[in-house]
């Protein structure tokens, strides 16, 4: 397997790393392990078509090509898992035990977001040939947009000031252990600790899935990554795009 990070190219303005690490994927101009790191990302991506905001110069972002370890585009959930882990060992290392992962693959840290991931993928004749992982993660930023709801940095957290490169390098290193496990056809050990992991496990929140607005306790998530909550002893199921928070805080 290619190692994550090799090579490391960085790039000193781009709309966005995943546009451009797809496009250099599909044209064939580079490998599994390659990763594009942007000092300026002028359009980042985030989930569900949204927009991620960052400072020019302050954060992480940064896009990887990653051989997928299943073939089947449906089975993506534990590449997907594997990512949040390698990103969640990185954080943890930096600002401490009250990290976690907000399914399905958001970095929290206590109630505020730390950083999100953004997986594409290039399938061809129904065979996943390559995954575009986008992952932003604040590491200096202070002043954010309005609009943002609960956004955290490394610098808020520590009061310190870091160089967003070598946390780049470092943060492929961290993926690249979590990379390897799941090629050893580890994938139950990562699911475990994802769960772990996982922010507001034990905790009701309230949500909203169509027209339904509910309460329900954060149980845990399944092996094909849909997100599970108990409503008041009744047990449901989510795939990711049909639910939302309402709140990050809990109401228990």
């Amino acid at each position: 397997m290619t190692t994550t990070g090799h090579p490391f190219i960085e790039i000193p303005t781009v709309e966005s790393t995943n546009i451009h690490a797809m496009e250099q994927a599909r044209a064939r101009l580079a490998a599994p392990g390659t990763a594009f790191f942007a000092h300026v990302q002028t359009h980042g991506k985030g989930q569900r078509g949204r927009q991620w905001h960052s400072t020019p110069g302050e954060n992480i972002a940064i896009s990887l090509l990653v051989e997928p370890p299943d073939r089947n585009p449906t089975r993506g959930f534990p590449l997907s898992c594997a990512t949040a882990m390698g990103c969640y060992d990185f954080y943890k290392s930096m600002a401490g035990d009250e990290t976690a992962i907000k399914w399905p693959n958001d970095i929290y840290w206590r109630d505020r977001k730390a950083g999100g991931i953004l997986i594409e993928n290039i399938i061809r004749s129904g065979s996943w040939e390559i995954a575009v992982v986008g992952i932003g993660i604040n590491i200096n930023q202070v002043q954010f947009d309005p609009s943002l709801p609960n956004p955290v940095s490394l610098r808020q957290i520590t009061g310190k000031q870091f160089e967003p490169v070598k946390l780049a390098r470092t943060l492929c290193t961290f993926l690249d252990r979590r990379y390897q496990t799941l090629a050893k056809g580890q994938w139950l050990s990562i699911f475990n600790e994802y769960q772990e992991a996982l922010y507001g496990r034990g905790r009701r929140f309230r949500f909203r899935s169509g027209d339904d607005f509910f309460e329900a306790i954060v149980t845990g998530v399944t092996e094909d990554g849909q997100l599970e909550l108990s409503e008041y002893g009744r047990f449901r199921h989510f795939d990711f795009g049909s639910l939302e928070w309402i709140s990050t805080q809990a109401v228990d």
